[in-house]
């Protein structure tokens, strides 16, 4: 039986909120992917997946655990793993844990593609992000972003990076 309850309607701040969201949640990906495309030939999830690798100790993780982290599903990164692999950036091997599972591991070639390239992304992050926002406003958007992925993604945005062991 269909609900005969009102909709929870937005009010004319969330809504401001909501497409001020929206946009960002649509332009600001495709303006990552575009830096990435014509400087070193990844897109932003792809260079997600190798960041997230040569952040690990010993640049291995789980396939399941890589999704996660680069904040993408487990078959979006199947995928990416293929072309990453076919490009030599990474390799994939069973688990030595968990026959089950399949560990990514990030290849020399994959860490020297990570190193090349971090600094235009981070230069363009900057640009398009962060050189538009006061310290408390970055606190804020952190706070933000960690709540609302908790609320779609299990287990919520990516934290810091592991400790260098």
């Amino acid at each position: 039986m269909p609900s005969t309850d009102e909709p929870r309607w937005l009010d004319a701040d969330e809504r401001a909120a909501w497409l001020a969201l929206a946009g960002v949640i649509t332009v600001l990906p495709a303006a990552l992917d575009a830096q990435l495309q014509r400087d070193v030939g990844l897109s932003h999830f792809e260079y997600m997946v190798l960041a997230m690798l040569s952040e690990r100790p010993t640049r291995t993780a789980r396939m399941s655990e890589l999704a996660a982290l680069a904040n993408g599903s487990l078959s979006r990164l199947s995928h990416v793993a293929r072309r990453l692999e076919n490009q030599g950036f990474l390799a994939r091997e069973a688990c030595a844990e968990d026959r089950r599972a399949t560990n990514a591991v990030l290849t020399d070639a994959g860490y020297a593609k990570v190193v090349a390239t971090a600094p235009g992304h981070v230069a363009t992050v900057r640009q398009l992000v962060f050189d538009a926002l006061s310290p408390a406003e970055r606190d804020h958007l952190r706070t933000i972003g960690d709540r609302v992925l908790g609320r779609v993604l299990p287990g919520g945005a990516c934290g810091p990076p592991p400790a260098a062991t």
